[in-house]
């Protein structure tokens, strides 16, 4: 199987190259959601990034995030090409010669500051919406689909984790909350849904391992999951989750603080994004519940962390 991943990398390269291929390996390790290879020709050396087909607009968005975060300052990778080959989405991108965020000798909080300088920038992107589907990329518009209870915008979203909040929810069951935390946790989304948020892009999974530091130090950004969110909290919000599960990417305490400054947050900021995480870990957990019962007693677990955390 990886033999053949190898060899459709190298083709598809080739085809595009117009180049004869001389070698082409898998990366192994960092490509959670795509599988990743390097290809070389005597003039060129790319990385083919491949999914299945349904993939292909997740290609479109992360092509279109780079490029308008480029403008404005963030370093990413070249996107040469996307499209689609045998059933397989692909991606071929520039190789940036350099170490992995995580495995680089530069000094973690430095580079926790530079990708918080990244995320002002980024959410600095004129976009348009909510949500994670690029629906029209001319005008930088995101939209999320409507589902069960909500009607895909941020208000349906948070007013769908508010009617949920009876004394009959499953979450009480689990053991996640109990009566009078609910009432408690109800008025903090109704204060929520009151707030004025300002929207904008979020890369979607900033951490260590999606970036490259190159020869010159220089921080680059990979591998977008990008959607239009609340900002800062769905940035913040995304590295504090991390830090609850113990996670290797997470940063430290010095590292977080690095983040922030860089990202130019204020401290009494933090209150708000806590209660943004356990917004998005309630909506999670209730989506386990309808859609992937296995997930959920990991995300109730998670919840109930989020709770004792920003109930105190």
């Amino acid at each position: 199987m990886k033999e053949s991943l190898v060899k459709q990398a190298a083709r598809i390269a080739g085809n595009f190259l117009q180049e004869e291929v001389k070698t082409s390996y898998q990366i192994e390790g960092k490509g959670i959601t795509n599988q990743v290879c390097v290809v070389e020709t005597e003039i060129n050396k790319v990385v083919v990034r491949m999914n299945v087909k349904d993939e292909y607009q997740s290609f479109f968005k992360e092509k279109w995030c780079i490029e308008q975060a480029a403008e404005v300052g963030v370093s990413g990778p070249k996107v040469m090409s996307i499209g689609i080959v045998d059933e397989t989405a692909y991606m071929i991108q520039g190789f940036i010669e350099g170490v992995n965020g995580g495995d680089s000798t530069v000094q973690k909080s430095i580079i926790w500051r530079r990708l918080g300088e990244y995320a002002k920038l980024i959410d600095s992107i004129q976009v348009k919406g909510y949500g994670e589907n690029l629906i029209d990329p001319v005008h930088g518009e995101f939209q999320s689909p409507p589902h069960a209870g909500s009607d895909g915008t941020w208000q349906g979203y948070v007013q769908h984790n508010i009617n949920s909040l009876t004394e009959h929810d499953p979450l009480i069951e689990l053991g996640v909350i109990n009566q009078a935390e609910s009432q408690r946790i109800k008025q903090r989304f109704e204060d929520i849904k009151s707030e004025p948020f300002r929207f904008g892009l979020i890369h979607g999974d900033i951490s260590l391992k999606n970036t490259i530091i190159n020869q010159e130090n220089q921080v680059i950004l990979l591998d977008w999951n990008a959607k239009v969110s609340v900002v800062s909290h769905a940035t913040v919000a995304q590295l504090m989750h991390y830090q609850i599960l113990g996670l290797d990417e997470s940063p430290n305490a010095e590292e977080f603080e690095a983040f922030i400054d860089g990202y130019g947050i204020i401290g009494e900021d933090l209150s708000g994004i806590r209660n943004y995480l356990l917004l998005r870990a309630f909506d999670n957990l209730r989506w386990s519940i309808d859609q992937r019962p296995d997930l959920v007693k990991p995300y109730a677990a998670f919840a109930k962390q989020v709770v004792d955390i920003t109930m105190d």
